[in-house]
């Protein structure tokens, strides 16, 4: 017949509806976005170790410096609840023509969790792409080089 079947995801990573309820967890958080001055909302939705997943939003300060992003947000609630373990996070945003990528700081703070989980960025329209964390921060500094 000619047809192949699909190629196996990489060990680890997510797949059919595990991998929808985590996109469609990040789209629900950036509907509770406030971003009354940039107008742009984000969504995150964290896969811990053991299954549970903590979403967030961006929330924004009149005192712009204070503001903080939907990836550090659903890290907090999720640290904040016990759980420093984490398998994947989906990021949501209305770009349309790019996907979403997170900030520096947020990719610091992801860091500090390790750097083999997955990342997947998404556009407006649900297509995404995912790459490692250590894709998006290489060389990066982390909790084992203050023992070096």
């Amino acid at each position: 017949s000619g047809q192949r079947p699909a190629p196996a995801a990489p060990p680890g990573r997510l797949q059919g509806e595990h991998l929808q309820l985590l996109l469609r967890r990040s789209r629900e958080a950036k509907n509770c976005a406030y971003c009354p001055y940039s107008n742009f909302p984000v969504g995150a939705a964290l896969l811990t170790a053991d299954g549970e997943i903590f979403s967030g939003c961006n929330v924004e300060n009149a005192c712009y410096s204070l503001g903080v992003c939907a990836e550090r947000t659903a890290i907090q609630k999720a640290i904040s609840e016990g759980h420093t373990s984490f398998r994947a996070m989906a990021i949501t945003s209305d770009m349309g023509d790019h996907f979403i990528v997170p900030c520096g700081a947020c990719r610091q703070v992801m860091r500090e969790f390790g750097t083999d989980w997955d990342i997947y960025l998404t556009k407006a329209d649900g297509t995404y792409i995912v790459k490692r964390l250590e894709e998006l921060l290489p060389l990066s500094f982390g909790p084992e080089d203050l023992k070096k």
